[in-house]
């Protein structure tokens, strides 16, 4: 994963990859950026999804449990979600999914996030995407 990160950023460098292929390498998994604070921006698609680089904290505000609302702190709701212990880091994907009726919070792993009625947007974890590397 680093060498096609590196390769990708000296092609970023000499202007020779557009928003589309960058786009495109982040959906694949190939690329991770540093998580946004929470995932607003990034909940226009419905499906659409993010490799992030998370590190995990405890204090930011969560509501729900595997399903977060889109303004749940990324880097809280994956220490809850248990794919990062706080101050750590992990290359995270991050997926826009339909809003439940109701979110239900828990306390997971230090985490206590809290419940909360019809949100406008929603996201959930998933695995990275599998690679060829050793």
């Amino acid at each position: 994963m680093k060498v096609i990160q590196e390769l990708v950023q000296w092609f970023d460098r000499r202007g020779l990859l557009s928003e589309a292929d960058l786009a495109a390498l982040n959906e694949q998994g190939l690329l991770a950026q540093d998580a946004p604070r929470t995932m607003l921006e990034h909940c226009g698609r419905i499906g659409r999804g993010w490799c992030f680089r998370v590190v995990g904290e405890l204090e930011g505000p969560v509501w729900g449990t595997d399903v977060y609302t889109g303004d749940s702190s990324v880097a809280s709701a994956a220490v809850h979600a248990g794919l990062v212990g706080p101050g750590a880091s992990a290359v995270l994907r991050v997926v826009v999914v339909e809003p439940p009726e109701r979110f239900e919070g828990s306390l997971r792993h230090g985490v206590a996030s809290r419940d909360y009625a019809r949100y406008d947007t929603a996201f959930r974890f998933e695995a990275m995407p599998s690679s060829d590397e050793g």
